[in-house]
């Protein structure tokens, strides 16, 4: 988690200057409203960051979001495609 958390730093701080950034009610109202998009898995990051992923099974459409705490919304990654899986672990002791 903290590998993809080191990740998302340089583009949420891109994102911020770039004013991708919204109260977080307005950001979800805005993907509900114009893509269709629901919060599909939500984490914690490094202090206290809330990393959420909403997509669309219509659309197929996706957005990765990070909020601040001060409820401060940012967009870091979107695309299309969106495909829900539920893959198995691999079995134990296997190198793949």
């Amino acid at each position: 988690m903290s590998l993809g958390f080191i990740a998302l730093a340089p583009q949420q701080a891109s994102a911020e200057q770039n004013r991708n950034c919204a109260p977080r009610e307005a950001v979800v109202e805005r993907l509900a409203s114009t893509y269709g998009e629901s919060r599909q898995s939500i984490g914690l990051g490094e202090r206290g960051m809330v990393i959420e992923t909403f997509a669309s099974a219509d659309t197929g459409t996706w957005t990765i979001t990070v909020t601040t705490p001060n409820g401060l919304t940012c967009l870091v990654a979107s695309g299309q495609s969106w495909e829900e899986l539920a893959e198995a672990l691999p079995p134990q002791g296997n190198d793949a």
